[in-house]
């Protein structure tokens, strides 16, 4: 008798820890109310995490998260797992050209009839869309490549947010005049001398919408584009108002500049919010942004980054539940969670989202931008090119190492090998 009872309650034991394993309930609600996530492993999953409760919560699906490497192995297994159909039921992956390269047609839900399609701006449609076909929601806020400035020293000289270049040059004399630097240079992180010429990409496709098709066509360079020449001649602009030390200064020793006011202007992604933000929290109400600004006074614009795209495997069994799960993470609410935990670097891709009270100040001057629809997504959403020296090339700009030209001219010849290696028709 006592080994039968033993026997029952290993059978119970063990039947308990298949149903943990497999995420089996003992609360009454039922095994199949279980979706798969996909995950990249160096994702700040914090606000996305928050959701994911709240989806449980309200909705009863729980979510069973899966990770992934980053780079490009990671890229391998996204397209790996999609070609044999082992995709898990949602995933997080980017926008864009890598987006286009998961042949989504075959491979993805197709969420363009969807309701909670409808509130998603265009620009961030526009980067999960494939002739005419949404495939994908946004999973976190914007970023944008924009002038951080801080604005204890805009106050303490009397200076306006500049609507053009030339005012903010001007603006620039005036802090170097009174002794501040100007212009923050964090080379010594070397990818973040690209963001005056990125950052540009507003400025660009307004004098020349087709620029982006025309780039990648191979008919159009930027030595022989006025307009995008321009981002190179604004780099070397900007070398005389730099810190001495720019060379040897690092993307934390920038952040601890601008916030601390001794420096006033840093061309960065706006993720450079958050980085203040926990390293300075007392001094993130300083900080403000503005669009690296154009020629025209009466458009001036930001180029923007969206967010990752989170997207639904076309041979998914729970699709019920997974458009369950998109349409929750979109809605107010879900977006409200999302807050929450994690402080937006920039407005949300969605319409009639209301900005939390403890958003940054900068988020909001960045949303007068998307109010006034004057946004456009950076250049690498539009065209899968993208050459490999530009950082460097830039560097040399701002020391005057080169002239705006002669790094134009040797970007086109980097450009023109990456497109041959990509196989891009017209090269």
């Amino acid at each position: 008798m006592k080994k039968k009872i033993l026997l029952i309650l290993v059978v119970l034991l063990l039947v308990s820890t298949q149903l943990l394993l497999a995420g089996g309930r003992t609360d009454g609600r039922a095994q199949g109310e279980v979706v798969t996530l996909l995950v990249d492993r160096d994702f700040d999953l914090s606000g996305t995490e928050a959701v994911i409760r709240a989806i449980e919560n309200r909705l009863g699906i729980r979510t069973d998260i899966e990770i992934r490497p980053g780079g490009s192995e990671g890229d391998t297994i996204v397209r790996s797992r999609l070609a044999t159909g082992t995709m898990s039921d949602i995933f997080i992956y980017n926008t864009g050209s890598l987006f286009q390269a998961l042949n989504p047609a075959q491979n993805l839900y197709d969420f363009t009839n969807e309701p909670f399609i409808a509130s998603i701006t265009e620009d961030f449609k526009n980067s999960v869309t494939v002739n005419g076909r949404i495939y994908g929601v946004p999973q976190g806020s914007t970023m944008a490549g924009a002038i951080l400035y801080n604005r204890a020293i805009y106050r303490e000289l009397g200076l306006n947010v500049p609507r053009t270049w030339a005012e903010f040059i001007a603006n620039c004399e005036r802090i170097h005049t009174a002794g501040r630097v100007a212009v923050i240079g964090s080379l010594r992180d070397t990818w973040t001398s690209q963001l005056f010429l990125l950052g540009d990409h507003y400025n660009v496709v307004s004098a020349l919408r087709s620029w982006p098709q025309d780039y990648t066509a191979n008919r159009a360079r930027f030595a022989t584009t006025p307009a995008a020449l321009r981002g190179f001649q604004k780099t070397a602009d900007v070398g005389p108002f730099l810190n001495r030390d720019a060379l040897a200064t690092t993307y934390d020793q920038a952040v601890s500049m601008l916030a601390n006011g001794q420096g006033a202007h840093w061309a960065m992604l706006t993720q450079g919010l958050s980085s203040i933000a926990s390293a300075y929290p007392n001094r993130i109400n300083d900080i403000g942004v503005f669009g690296i600004p154009g020629d025209d006074p009466n458009n001036h614009g930001l180029t923007v980054w969206t967010s990752n795209g989170i997207y639904v495997s076309r041979n998914t069994r729970n699709l019920e539940l997974a458009k369950q799960w998109i349409e929750f993470y979109v809605s107010q609410e879900g977006l409200r969670v999302y807050s929450e935990v994690r402080n937006p670097d920039g407005p949300f891709s969605i319409r009639n989202i209301s900005l939390p009270d403890t958003v940054y100040p900068g988020v909001r001057e960045m949303q007068d931008y998307f109010n006034h629809g004057r946004v456009n997504v950076a250049l690498e959403f539009e065209s899968p090119i993208k050459g490999p020296n530009l950082e460097h090339l830039l560097i040399e700009v701002m020391t005057g190492a080169l002239t705006p030209m002669q790094a134009a001219t040797a970007y086109d010849q980097d450009v023109a090998r990456q497109a041959v290696q990509l196989g891009i028709p017209g090269w």
